[in-house]
Formats: C-alpha cells, sequence, structure tokens
C-alpha cells in the first residue's frame, strides 16, 4: 500500500522529470483550438504541456499543482520560452484551496489521483470560477494505458455523465455541450503507444 501523502507523491513524481512543457493534451487543443484567448486556469499542470501551450496561443494561464518541482519547473520553462507574462504558477493543493479569479477556460486534464480528493467539490468550485460563457473541460481516463500508474483492474473509470451527476450543477446557469467517449492512440514513456478511451465533459456557463 501507498503510504506516502498526495504532496510527497507528486513532489517525487515530478522531480524525476527531465522535460517541462512538453506535448499538449489532444482533447484541450482540439477544444481551445477555435476559441479567442482570455484567461484559462489549469488544475494540476503538472509537467505544464497544455499551459505553455495556451499561452503560446495568446492566453494568460493560471497554472497550479500540489508539488513545488511542477510548478518550479514550469515557471522556470514559461520565463525561458519568453512567456512569463503570460504564465502564473501556484502550489495548491486543491482539497484544501482553490486560486482565485474568474477564467474563461479551466482545464482539468486526468485530474485523478491514487488519494483521497473531493473531486467533485474541486469540480464544482471550478464550474463556479467561470466567466459567463465560459468553458469547463474535464478529460478523465476512459481506460488504463499500460505505462498508466493505476493498473488496478478493478478501476471503476466514471462515464461523463456519472462525472456531471458528482458535480451537480444547476442546469438553469451551467450547461453540458459535451459528454462523450472518444478513443485515441497515445504515446507514453520511450514511445510506446496504446489505444486509450477518454472520458470527456464539457460544461459552459
Amino acid at each position: 500500500m501507498n503510504t506516502s501523502t498526495p504532496a510527497s507523491f507528486w513532489e517525487q513524481h515530478y522531480r524525476t522529470r527531465r522535460t517541462w512543457g512538453g506535448r499538449a493534451n489532444p482533447l484541450l487543443v482540439e477544444v481551445a483550438t477555435p476559441l479567442r484567448p482570455g484567461l484559462a486556469l489549469d488544475l494540476g499542470c503538472g509537467a505544464g504541456g497544455d499551459t505553455i501551450w495556451l499561452a503560446e496561443r495568446g492566453w494568460h494561464v493560471t497554472a497550479v499543482d500540489i508539488a513545488h518541482a511542477a510548478v518550479d519547473g514550469l515557471r522556470a520553462h514559461a520565463a525561458g520560452a519568453g512567456l512569463g507574462e503570460r504564465v502564473t504558477t501556484a502550489r495548491h493543493d486543491l482539497a484544501e484551496s482553490f486560486p482565485a479569479g474568474e477564467f474563461d477556460l479551466i482545464s482539468a486534464q486526468y485530474f485523478q489521483t491514487p488519494f483521497a480528493l473531493p473531486r467533485a467539490r474541486v469540480l464544482r468550485t471550478a464550474a463556479e470560477a467561470l466567466r459567463p460563457g465560459g468553458l469547463l473541460l474535464v478529460v478523465d481516463h476512459g481506460s488504463a494505458a499500460p505505462w498508466s500508474w493505476n493498473q488496478d483492474p478493478d478501476t471503476h473509470h466514471a462515464t461523463p455523465e456519472e462525472v456531471a451527476a458528482e458535480i451537480g450543477l444547476d442546469p438553469a446557469e451551467w450547461s453540458i455541450l459535451r459528454a462523450d467517449t472518444p478513443r485515441r492512440r497515445a504515446t507514453g514513456p520511450g514511445g510506446r503507444t496504446a489505444t486509450v478511451t477518454d472520458n470527456v465533459l464539457l460544461v459552459t456557463r
């Protein structure tokens, strides 16, 4: 059993990384490409590929993660890439705190963890931080890639409809634009490839 804390687990995970600001997640690219740049929030930014991709396209991005290693590495990378004025990083344990502000786009890409997390509450808080017309994009694993940290065969991958029900947003204020489970060919560490399923929920205020 993993007895480390969430913070120490993710610190160790990102301390071992050697690159920052890598590939953006394809579903974020798909959703954000036609949008006019504004204010974005990247929940659990990790190595920062999504943050850098958005900043390169004119977005001002607040990137948060529980790991100091993640936010420090991303901040240095953004500055080196000339994107420091468009990227704000902050450490947040989202079980305890949430960044202030209102946003045009909030991205929660694979916002899943081996530790207890009040995920529905965090995502509800994210929806409440949207500006009118803003988008909350939640992309979850719908299957386990061979390189995933979670190889438990009994894992239940919540459907987009289940995630929406858990968040419990008032349909008078928020609308579901998309709830589907596309499949794609993914590339993991060492160039390994596998077909994976993504569970996608897109909500607008």
